[in-house]
């Protein structure tokens, strides 16, 4: 089994001051926020960014501060979302690509989001995959059903997509597929057997889907992102709450936490 990569989504979209105190959102903030995420044990960060309002965007710029401080404090992997908003178009969505980090993620179908619609329309994946293949980033396939993995492997057949295959279960969304262990199982069986996987579980969902990814020999993703609390009703205080008691959980299993450079080897990034 190989070493555990833990990914933290520090920011999100949705999740606003109002939610959480503790939600970074200046590039200052979240490049502070990241620091501490890898001292716990994080080696990949889910990169969304905020305009000076606090409101979510994909300005490049804001993006190319924010990855700056990020490398002056740290040498994780920073994977920057393609997702942006709901709401945003496609030519918004990648424009943090261009700044050629090692990942960006690659969203392989359209789902309900709760109240809104989460849209990827066949030629918008295309284009993003087609981008993504461009600027020679490593996509990890964000799946938020069973369908999106038979419309990653497509772009895979088409070459669109190259080399290794990531695959990030997003479990627990209002209108995606529930977060039970059945469904995890079920999706794992669904990809290549050479892929890596990590499993998203949102909200309450989130430790659970942790528990489960330990000894099935998958990663994981935590962060404020997905979930604010630490317990029912208990507030987490910042990301490396989170990512630590990931770390606690694998150290129990006896499964080793991968170094940002030992996951790099994992994911094939060059």
């Amino acid at each position: 089994m190989s070493k555990l990569i833990i990914t933290a989504a520090v920011v999100g979209a949705e999740v606003t001051r109002e939610h959480t105190p503790y939600l970074p959102v200046t590039p200052e903030e979240i490049a502070i926020e990241v620091e501490k995420v890898q001292q716990a044990g994080a080696s990949i960060v889910h990169l969304h960014v905020r305009d000076e309002n606090g409101l979510p965007t994909q300005d490049v710029e804001v993006f190319r501060e924010t990855i700056n401080k990020i490398k002056e404090r740290t040498d994780i992997i920073i994977q920057v979302s393609t997702g942006g908003a709901v709401g945003m178009t496609p030519a918004e969505r990648i424009q943090p690509v261009t700044l050629r980090p090692e990942m960006a993620t690659l969203t392989t179908g359209t789902v309900n989001f709760s109240n809104d619609v989460f849209l990827n329309r066949p030629e918008d994946i295309r284009f993003f995959a087609s981008k993504i293949k461009e600027y020679g980033v490593r996509p990890e396939f964000e799946i938020f059903d069973v369908g999106m993995i038979n419309n990653a492997l497509g772009l895979v057949k088409e070459g669109l997509v190259e080399g290794h295959l990531h695959f990030d279960f997003v479990m627990g969304v209002a209108g995606g597929i529930p977060a039970t262990i059945d469904n995890l199982v079920n999706l794992i069986h669904q990809i290549p057997k050479d892929a890596t996987w990590s499993v998203a579980g949102m909200g309450r969902f989130q430790l659970m889907m942790a528990m489960h990814a330990i000894p099935l020999g998958g990663n994981i993703r935590v962060g404020l992102e997905d979930n604010i609390y630490y317990k029912k009703g208990v507030l987490a205080k910042g990301n490396a709450e989170l990512v630590a008691r990931v770390v606690r959980l694998a150290n129990e299993f006896g499964r080793e936490i991968a170094t940002p450079e030992e996951a790099r080897k994992i994911l094939e990034i060059k």
